[in-house]
């Protein structure tokens, strides 16, 4: 056995000593097995453990990359937009409605706007993708009205439901 002094517990020492001699009660062969066993259970958990999770890293980096780009893109997007709208001058609500009636008039019979204070409301039916985003295009630039609440249904003939704004003018 071994002759130098151990710092290990008394209780540890028995345990070590215990397994040693189960151990050396082992037919060479038998140990051949238990250390290939123990060998392929630590590869596995190596594996599982460190080079599994890097490898999958590896290998989702490149579309988390490519869609954390395009939100980044999206957001500097919308900071311009945000930068250029506010430095365009306020428009008090007057011209603001004649705006809003100016766009709502170029949907004809699909839109009827009513105005309150400074909200509006339209109430659409039937109106295609292209002249709803007209018209929010030009509510945005022309009046510097937001969209605050929209209740749209999309059916065959079009848009139809409510959309309802607010006015971003000077009173």
């Amino acid at each position: 056995m071994n002759t130098r002094p151990s710092s290990l517990p008394p209780a540890l020492l028995t345990v070590r000593q215990q397994a040693a001699a189960w151990w050396q009660g082992r037919a060479p062969r038998e140990r051949q097995a238990l250390v290939a066993v123990v060998a392929v259970v630590a590869i596995f958990a190596v594996w599982s453990l460190f080079i599994a999770p890097a490898l999958r890293t590896l290998r989702e980096a490149p579309a988390q990359l490519d869609r954390l780009d395009a939100q980044f893109q999206q957001m500097q997007r919308a900071a311009a937009e945000s930068i250029a709208l506010r430095s365009v001058a306020p428009v008090s609500n007057a011209q603001a409605a004649l705006a809003l009636k100016a766009a709502s008039d170029r949907l004809g019979d699909r839109g009827r706007l009513t105005l309150q204070g400074d909200r509006a409301s339209l109430a659409l039916t039937g109106v295609d993708t292209e002249s709803l985003r007209a018209w929010l295009q030009e509510a945005r630039s022309g009046a510097r009205a937001r969209p605050v609440e929209a209740q749209l249904q999309r059916g065959p003939q079009g848009y139809s439901g409510s959309l309802n704004v607010t006015l971003g003018g000077t009173p």
